[in-house]
C-alpha cells in the first residue's frame, strides 16, 4: 500500500486524474439535487444573493450590509452568468479551475525538487474536505494562496495581487499577508499590490453607493454566541451533553448556524474577539523577533520562506482556535500553507501534514457526515469533534514552538534551508 501511494504521488498524471475524479464524483453526487431544482452546500445561499443582485438589483455591500468582503461578490455572482439553472455547473467549473491552478503550481515546483509529495498531499486534502472545498468560497481562496506563496520569491507582484484579491473574498489570507509583511524582503511589493487592489475595490464600492457597507463584514460576527463546532465552544458542548442547567444548543435562523450557550459563556462572547486579537498580536511580536534574528544570520534567504510559512500557519491556526465561529471550511485556511511547506522541505513539514490530514478527516466525519448527530449531542460525535479541536491546538503548539526556536534558540531552525526552486541541500546552515 505504501509503495503504491509513493508511486501515485510521484506521477503527475495520476494526480491530475485524482483531482478530476474528485470533482466529477462530487458533482455526480450533487446531480440528483440539481435535477430536482436544489443546490448543494452553501450554493443555495450564494445563488439567492446572485439572483437578488442580477434580477432584483439588490447587490450585496452596494445595497445592504454583507457578511463577506466586497470582493466575494465576483465569485458569488459570476456563476449566474448562464442563468440560475446552471449556477452549480458554472460553480464547479470555477472551483475546478482554481484547484487545477494550485495543483499545476505544486507539480511545477515539485519537479524542481524531484518530489511530488506536496501535490499528492494537496489532492488528498481536496478529497477529504470535498464537501466544503468544492461547495464554499474557501475552495477558491485556498488555491489562490497556494499559488501566491509559491510565486512569492520569483513573482512577488503576482503573489501580492493574488493574496489581496483572496483577502477581499474571505478575510483569512490576511494572516499570510501579515507574515509576509513581517518576514519577507518582498514585503513592500506585496503591500503595494495589496494597497492597489484595496484602493480599486474601495473606489468601485464608494462610486456604487456602498461606502457605508464596505467594512460591514468586520462587525458581522460581533456579539454572536459560540458556534457549535468552534474550539472555544468545546466546554459548553460537553456541558450541554451532560445536561448542565442553563447549557443548550440552539439554531440561529439569521446566520443559519448552530450555536451553544451555557454558564459562563457571556464573558467569552463579549471578550472572545479581543482575546483572539491579543494572541495574534503576541504571535506577530514573536515573529518579528525571529525575523530580526534571521536577518542577522549568515544565510537569511535560505530560511526566509520557511519563517513566512510558520508565521502564517501560527496566525491562521490561532484565528481558528481562538475564534467564536468554527465552520468546517476553516480547515482550508491551513492546507495551502502546509502544502507549500511540503514543497520547501517535506521532512520538516511531515508532522503538520499528518496532523492536518487527521484534522480534515475528523472535520468531514462531523460535517457533513454526522452533523445531525452532533446537534443531537451524540457522545461519539461530540468526542470526535473534541478530538479535532484538541488537534488544532496541537497544530498551533507546533507552529508556535517553531517560532520560539527561531526567535530564542541559538542553533538554526530545523526548517528548510533554501529559497523556492534552489537545489536541495543535505545539511542545514
Amino acid at each position: 500500500m505504501r509503495a503504491t501511494w509513493h508511486r501515485l504521488r510521484q506521477e503527475p498524471r495520476a494526480l491530475w486524474a485524482g483531482l478530476v475524479l474528485i470533482h466529477v464524483t462530487v458533482f455526480l453526487l450533487a446531480l440528483p439535487m440539481l435535477l430536482d431544482g436544489q443546490l448543494a452546500g452553501d450554493l443555495p445561499v450564494y445563488s439567492s444573493w446572485a439572483t437578488e443582485a442580477v434580477v432584483g438589483g439588490l447587490w450585496p455591500v452596494f445595497s445592504f450590509d454583507w457578511v463577506y468582503p466586497a470582493g466575494a461578490i465576483v465569485p458569488v455572482v459570476l456563476p449566474r452568468i448562464l442563468g440560475n439553472d446552471l449556477y452549480e455547473v458554472v460553480w464547479f467549473v470555477m472551483i475546478g479551475a482554481a484547484n487545477a491552478a494550485a495543483l499545476w503550481a505544486l507539480i511545477r515546483w515539485g519537479r524542481k525538487v524531484r518530489d511530488q509529495t506536496a501535490a499528492g498531499w494537496w489532492v488528498l486534502t481536496v478529497a477529504i474536505l470535498a464537501p466544503v472545498d468544492l461547495l464554499r468560497l474557501e475552495g477558491l481562496t485556498a488555491p489562490a494562496v497556494v499559488v501566491a506563496l509559491l510565486f512569492l520569491a520569483t513573482r512577488p507582484r503576482a503573489a501580492g495581487l493574488l493574496l489581496a484579491a483572496a483577502t477581499w473574498v474571505k478575510v483569512w489570507p490576511a494572516a499570510v499577508i501579515v507574515s509576509i509583511a513581517v518576514v519577507s524582503t518582498k514585503r513592500w511589493i506585496v503591500i503595494a499590490m495589496g494597497a492597489l487592489v484595496s484602493a480599486g475595490v474601495t473606489l468601485i464600492v464608494v462610486l456604487g453607493g456602498g461606502g457605508s457597507s464596505l467594512a460591514s463584514f468586520v462587525n458581522a460576527q460581533n456579539g454572536r454566541p459560540l458556534q457549535l463546532e468552534a474550539p472555544l465552544a468545546t466546554p459548553w458542548v460537553w456541558m450541554t451533553m451532560f445536561r448542565v442547567p442553563g447549557a443548550s444548543v440552539f439554531h440561529d435562523s439569521h446566520l443559519v448556524t448552530e450555536e451553544v450557550t451555557g454558564p459562563g459563556d457571556r464573558w467569552l462572547i463579549e471578550n472572545g474577539t479581543t482575546v483572539m486579537l491579543l494572541v495574534m498580536a503576541a504571535l506577530v511580536v514573536l515573529l518579528a523577533v525571529a525575523t530580526r534574528r534571521l536577518a542577522a544570520s549568515v544565510h537569511p534567504m535560505g530560511r526566509e520562506v520557511d519563517l513566512v510559512l510558520v508565521g502564517a500557519l501560527s496566525l491562521a491556526t490561532a484565528f481558528i482556535v481562538f475564534n467564536k465561529v468554527g465552520s468546517p471550511q476553516y480547515m482550508l485556511w491551513l492546507t495551502p500553507i502546509v502544502a507549500v511547506g511540503l514543497v520547501i522541505r517535506p521532512p520538516d513539514w511531515k508532522v503538520p501534514a499528518i496532523l492536518l490530514l487527521v484534522i480534515a478527516a475528523l472535520t468531514t466525519i462531523v460535517f457533513p457526515s454526522f452533523y445531525f448527530a452532533l446537534i443531537a449531542l451524540n457522545p461519539v460525535v461530540v468526542t470526535v469533534l473534541a478530538a479535532r479541536n484538541v488537534l488544532l491546538v496541537v497544530l498551533l503548539g507546533w507552529s508556535v514552538s517553531k517560532l520560539g526556536v527561531a526567535a530564542f534558540v541559538h542553533q538554526p531552525v530545523p526548517l528548510g534551508t533554501r529559497p523556492l526552486g534552489a537545489p536541495v541541500r543535505n545539511t542545514s546552515y
